[in-house]
């Protein structure tokens, strides 16, 4: 029986609240409806009293929840959309993200921002904050794309004493299925090579991992370039060791992502291989987003927005063809 990437968030907020008395849940319509994308379905039936409904009011939410940390608690957050998280930004980095620097008092949140576009969403239900939140010190964002990641880097998340950005992708919920929920055990804070290769390294994050697999099949079978792919998993902290090691295998960059072009976490990857890795490059570092403009409704300028299989393999043909 297949599990599904947003099953695997539910269980692992079920099995967060059966282990650990300290963890709740809060976010709006969370309860009994479950919430909008029902990672929370039947959970507020089985632990009365700790999967609570907020208002529509997310800096009120936040702050509500790193009082509760500061109390010993350890709430998980749901975003109705990340997108909306930015009603809470003050809380979430000025408060929550600094608040062990000032005090020394550590705030355990764990804010789950359902993440990136689907087809129709459109720009306010579609956006990638990730990048947002990774320029903040304190705070740790992780954007799992696999269903035993989506389970395990829950579980982690809520044991850092850190505020944690979990990063889910909406696409991914009901469409990436697993045979089950084990995983290798990579810690946060640890890439993963999901696919190997020796000409060149795409080094992406959450949903654009698949898009990137499927791109690098169709160039292996081609043209015989052997692509590799390297899941970031988390990019705050970002693991640089694991991508500069595969930029000396391969010698070629793509940095891959969802997110706007300017600025973010390709940015960061790229400017870090030309200072820490320049000589191991072979050609220019490359990058590849979304198009510099709100995310569209209409879902063929949605898939004409985003990099696809299609798209990433044009990048790929340019920077291989150095």
């Amino acid at each position: 029986m297949s599990i599904t990437y947003v099953d695997a968030i539910r269980e692992a907020q079920d099995k967060l609240l059966r282990d650990d008395p300290r963890v709740f849940l809060y976010g709006q319509d969370i309860s009994r409806f479950g919430g909008a994308f029902k990672a929370t379905k039947g959970l507020a039936e089985a632990y009365p009293g700790r999967v609570l409904d907020s208002p529509i009011s997310e800096d009120a939410m936040i702050g509500m929840a790193i009082g509760a940390s500061l109390d010993g608690m350890r709430p998980i957050v749901e975003m109705q959309f990340a997108d909306f998280s930015s009603v809470a930004f003050n809380q979430i980095v000025n408060q929550a993200g600094t608040h062990f620097y000032r005090t020394g008092v550590p705030v355990p949140i764990t804010v789950r921002l359902p993440s990136g576009g689907t087809p129709g969403s459109g720009p306010f239900h579609s956006q990638s904050m990730e990048a947002i939140y990774s320029h903040y010190p304190g705070l740790v964002v992780v954007t799992p794309a696999t269903v035993s990641d989506a389970y395990h880097m829950l579980l982690q998340a809520v044991e850092v004493d850190d505020p944690v950005i979990y990063c889910e992708h909406k696409f991914l919920y009901r469409w990436l299925k697993a045979n089950s929920i084990n995983g290798d055990g990579l810690p946060i804070g640890k890439a993963r090579i999901t696919r190997p290769g020796k000409h060149a390294s795409i080094v992406t994050y959450s949903a654009m991992v698949h898009e990137a697999v499927r791109a690098a099949d169709r160039l292996q079978e081609e043209s015989g370039w052997e692509i590799e792919v390297v899941d970031l998993r988390t990019v705050k902290p970002l693991d640089m060791d694991t991508v500069l090691a595969s930029v000396a295998r391969t010698g070629r960059l793509l940095a891959l992502g969802e997110a706007f072009p300017w600025g973010g976490v390709t940015a960061e990857v790229a400017s870090r291989v030309a200072a820490e890795g320049f000589h191991l490059l072979d050609a220019p570092p490359k990058r590849f987003n979304s198009r510099d403009t709100p995310v569209p409704y209409h879902p063929k300028l949605w898939a004409a927005h985003r990099p696809t299989p299609e798209s990433i393999c044009v990048a790929m043909r340019e920077l291989l063809s150095y």
